[in-house]
């Protein structure tokens, strides 16, 4: 029978030890409806999340509510929006009580002296034609000077099909600032013209992603496996889409039989009491979803399909590690 230990030498099993005690039970918060950006194919507001609820105000009640989620067993609060930093408040309330991690586009700066350790992933949608095409900003022009050489922050670049062969450039302006990058995707939720993905472009992405991998290992935080899954949609032959999506929201997963999936999973809004049906939008075709944490965590909780082989455990544990990096449960 095929083990953990017998696939692994001694160096990779210890890495696995390292990873394997982590027991994450992570689940998403809507801080805030508003943002001060208006980004064609934000999942948010084309999928009228944004209406779907009428936002809390009292910090009171965020602090209960938090302690809550806390006792439900989540330890890993991601934070997205709308823009969180427009609520600080709110962003501390949780800070001060759960491991957090926040998703901003950068424009205002987070305060550090109020936030030492809070790991910050910075949005990026291409270079500065796609940003102002997609955002209506150069959005990196400001936050690169917010936090260049921060060591806990990263950049999250959301790749377009026009940024195929065209992906280094910004990796290497992110390298010069002193910042990390993590790739994505666009899903294009609103059909922007121009931003759909046809399947010879994954594919010469994902050869591009292998090579600035290998070229900048100190600035891209990757996998060439996660590359594989994110371009193909695909896992052990599997496509992935509601059938196989491990991040839907626990008490609104009607799935029979169930996937394997995120323990405790939920996406909150923020009225602290309504639920979105999975960690993007419930609007959008599962079959199109090109999210990057939805991947990721679609291999991470098939632990046990990559017990097949010691390159496909090693592969696993890659992605794992890689996850856990970005959410600051390992370091760089």
């Amino acid at each position: 029978m095929l083990t953990v230990r017998s696939l692994l030498d001694d160096a990779w099993y210890e890495r696995y030890k390292r990873i394997s005690h982590l027991n994450i039970r992570s689940s998403i918060y809507d801080v805030t409806d508003r943002c001060n950006l208006r980004c064609k194919g934000c999942f948010f507001f084309s999928s009228d999340e944004h209406r779907a609820a009428r936002e809390e105000t009292d910090l009171g009640a965020w602090e209960k509510f938090i302690d809550r989620e806390r006792a439900r067993g989540v330890n890993l609060a991601i934070l997205i929006g709308g823009e969180p930093t427009l609520y600080l408040d709110r962003v501390e309330a949780f800070y001060r009580r759960l491991p957090t991690y926040c998703a901003t586009n950068g424009l205002l700066k987070v305060p550090r002296d109020r936030f030492p350790d809070m790991m910050l992933g910075i949005s990026l949608w291409g270079d500065e034609d796609d940003e102002r095409e997609l955002r209506g900003r150069d959005t990196f022009a400001v936050s690169s000077r917010h936090y260049a050489g921060d060591p806990l922050t990263y950049y999250l670049y959301t790749i377009t099909p026009r940024q195929v062969g065209r992906v280094e450039r910004m990796t290497r302006r992110i390298r010069d600032v002193g910042l990390k990058v993590h790739y994505q995707l666009l899903s294009n939720d609103e059909g922007a013209e121009g931003f759909n993905w046809e399947s010879s472009r994954l594919d010469d992405l994902r050869h591009e992603l292998d090579g600035l991998l290998e070229r900048y290992p100190e600035t891209v935080v990757s996998a060439r496996y996660y590359h594989e899954v994110l371009t193909t949609g695909r896992l052990f032959g599997r496509p992935f889409g509601w059938d196989e999506c491990p991040s839907v929201t626990e008490t609104m997963d009607t799935r029979q039989p169930r996937p394997k999936r995120l323990i405790r999973f939920v996406r909150w809004a923020s009225d602290l009491r309504t639920t979105h049906r999975c960690c993007t939008s419930a609007t959008r075709d599962c079959s199109t979803c090109k999210d990057g944490a939805a991947h990721m965590s679609w291999i991470m909780v098939n632990k046990h399909a990559h017990l097949r082989s010691a390159r496909d455990l090693r592969n696993w544990i890659e992605v794992y590690e890689m996850f856990a990096k970005l959410y600051r449960l390992l370091p760089w």
